[in-house]
């Protein structure tokens, strides 16, 4: 069925997490066929799922697929201090939870599941892996934060002087950072509407949120080694908000057998939606490719269990694709 062909719905929902605390979740669901797979969104840091990650959430459903996305604590609709991340661990779980719970119900348990991350959500995608190594399908990762560039990583002395105030003023916005917006997206429409949307944080970083991406892309480091599900990453050549050579680390050191690795120069960091309309479609028709050909391979989760697709001689040859 062609992509032009599947209607789209489009669905909003208030949840509770175990805490108690409101969390906004939506969907975008194919209304004519069965979804190929369920597809689930990670959006970045100060942005949100319903307007900055609508045209991800159209497009993927538009390919046949159901697509979940849920703003974090204190992004986007959900409860909390606006911009403020208290604990990464609690909005990891968070994710997992609701993630979850929409792939135990019952005509969902045989579908294959795959996670999308932008940026600040590419680290949310490989902790969801670290916490269920087994139960993630996939997943695709657009600029993925997984690393501190050298130059950027503070001293070990400084970041233990950090930590102290941050049991003091964790909710200061004292953090010196220039204008993520004006180097993140280069379509100045685009730029202006993230500008004008109320639900995106525009503040400095708060203490306690800059400590918590810190120390969790520290973590990642660490452990990057140890990501083996399959994945495919996608990064602008021409970002400077998280460098290229971050993406390229993690595709290098994974133990996937099954990885992919998109460079696209003179691309920026917002590269699903903040680019010209041909380089935004350019790149989710890779990401599209990439999902049908693993959806393909394997159409249900008992055929997975029963048989290693990633044991495909497709998958088993790493790619690195560099576009002119």
């Amino acid at each position: 069925m062609a992509q032009g062909s599947i209607n789209v719905r489009y669905e909003e929902e208030f949840i509770f997490n175990s805490g108690g605390l409101m969390l906004f979740t939506c969907r975008w669901l194919p209304t004519n066929q069965d979804p190929k797979a369920l597809i689930f969104l990670c959006h970045g840091y100060a942005m949100e799922c319903s307007i900055s990650m609508e045209g991800t959430g159209t497009w993927l459903a538009k390919a046949g697929y159901a697509v979940y996305g849920v703003d974090y604590e204190g992004h986007g609709k959900s409860s909390g201090l606006q911009g403020y991340i208290p604990s990464f661990d609690d909005l990891v779980n968070d994710c997992s939870d609701y993630f979850t719970s929409i792939c135990e119900k019952k005509e969902n348990k045989m579908k294959l599941r795959y996670l999308l991350g932008e940026s600040m959500g590419g680290a949310v995608v490989l902790c969801l892996h670290r916490k269920k190594p087994k139960f993630w399908d996939g997943a695709v990762l657009v600029a993925p934060m997984c690393k501190i560039a050298e130059e950027m990583k503070p001293h070990p002395l400084v970041i233990n002087v950090l930590s102290k105030p941050c049991r003091i003023i964790p909710t200061w916005k004292i953090i010196p950072t220039q204008d993520i917006i004006d180097i993140a997206i280069k379509n100045p429409e685009k730029r202006d509407e993230v500008r004008s949307n109320p639900l995106c944080y525009k503040g400095k970083p708060r203490l306690r949120t800059g400590h918590e991406l810190l120390m969790v892309s520290l973590d990642i480091e660490k452990t990057i080694d140890q990501v083996s599900l399959p994945f495919m990453i996608v990064h602008g050549g021409d970002d400077i908000v998280i460098d290229p050579s971050v993406s390229r680390l993690l595709y290098d050191s994974a133990s996937s057998s099954d990885k992919t690795f998109n460079l696209y120069p003179g691309m920026w960091h917002a590269l699903t939606s903040g680019e010209p309309p041909e380089n935004i479609q350019l790149v989710f028709s890779d990401i599209v490719a990439w999902l049908d050909e693993r959806a393909s391979a394997v159409n249900s989760r008992s055929e997975r269990e029963g048989k290693n697709k990633h044991d495909h001689p497709a998958f088993l040859e790493k790619k690195v694709f560099l576009y002119a």
